[in-house]
């Protein structure tokens, strides 16, 4: 069996379903809830997308037994979407036919832009039968006003993000502080409007705009943060009462994703140099 190196794991949960449970306990222990997540995405061949949804449905059976209050998190190009559309539905529709049979929360990762109106309406195919389920929108995209207005009317969640991924410009604000005044203004309608929502960002200020506006418009709210990003603060805001949640990747597939994080944020990088110093 492989070992994941000790400064990956701060990272990633592990590499198989005990591990990513093990995580999961710990952090239930200090009052923050866990988003799993199978690394894993860009499949063009429908034996791995099953593959993959038969490791969620096995993690939301898991999670029910245990006790905890454990979600996953799928990716449509994960589930299938490269394959087909109805690919991606169908193992999309087996996730939540167990999710629902456990009482337990589905939600949908958002990928990039070529993605955003098949995920949209998977997504409404199944929160009508099931609302416990919720979709990633990401702030930086022109359209997105126009979908939280589409989502605020369904049942479900919705987590805002800023955008991770690089879509065209035409399509998408580009500059930082663009993206953040979108973030501003979507996380405004969204407390207005919405019953609830996800708060996905490391942020400092985002999340306290997102204080303000709760105390403004009382509308529920959690934060979501990734593993090994201010977890520190996660268990603060735990502790102060507020609903916080961590997203959790697993899987053989860490390196690349452990890579990804070290180089998109300075202070992942200064960590993982300051980790390889001390041995």
């Amino acid at each position: 069996m492989r070992v994941i190196p000790p400064i990956a794991n701060n990272f990633v949960a592990g590499e198989d379903v005990p591990a990513v449970l093990d995580h999961a306990r710990d952090l239930h222990d200090g009052g923050v809830g866990a988003i799993i997540n199978l690394l894993g995405e860009h499949y063009d061949d429908a034996a791995n997308a099953a593959a993959d949804a038969a490791v969620y449905t096995r993690l939301l059976e898991e999670f029910a037994d245990a006790g905890l209050d454990g979600r996953v998190s799928v990716k449509p190009s994960q589930l299938g979407l490269d394959v087909s559309e109805e690919t991606f539905r169908e193992n999309l529709a087996e996730v939540v036919a167990v999710a629902a049979a456990n009482d337990r929360f589905v939600w949908v990762d958002m990928e990039d832009h070529t993605t955003i109106d098949a995920t949209l309406d998977a997504f409404e195919a199944n929160v009508t039968d099931y609302p416990e389920m919720g979709v990633c929108i990401q702030a930086n995209m022109r359209r997105t006003p126009d979908d939280l207005r589409r989502l605020v009317d369904l049942p479900g969640t919705v987590r805002l993000v800023k955008g991770a991924y690089d879509p065209p410009t035409d399509l998408a604000y580009t500059e930082k502080a663009r993206v953040n005044d979108a973030y501003r203004e979507n996380l405004a309608y969204l407390f207005e409007h919405a019953d609830h929502l996800a708060v996905g960002s490391h942020d400092p200020a985002m999340i306290d705009y997102a204080k303000q506006l709760h105390e403004e418009f009382g509308t529920e709210f959690e934060v979501q943060m990734l593993m090994g990003v201010r977890e520190a603060a996660q268990f603060d805001l735990a502790s102060e009462g507020y609903d916080a949640y961590q997203y959790v990747p697993f899987g053989e597939k860490w390196l690349s994703y452990f890579y990804r994080r070290v180089r998109e944020r300075k202070e992942n990088a200064l960590f993982a140099l300051r980790a390889v110093v001390s041995g």
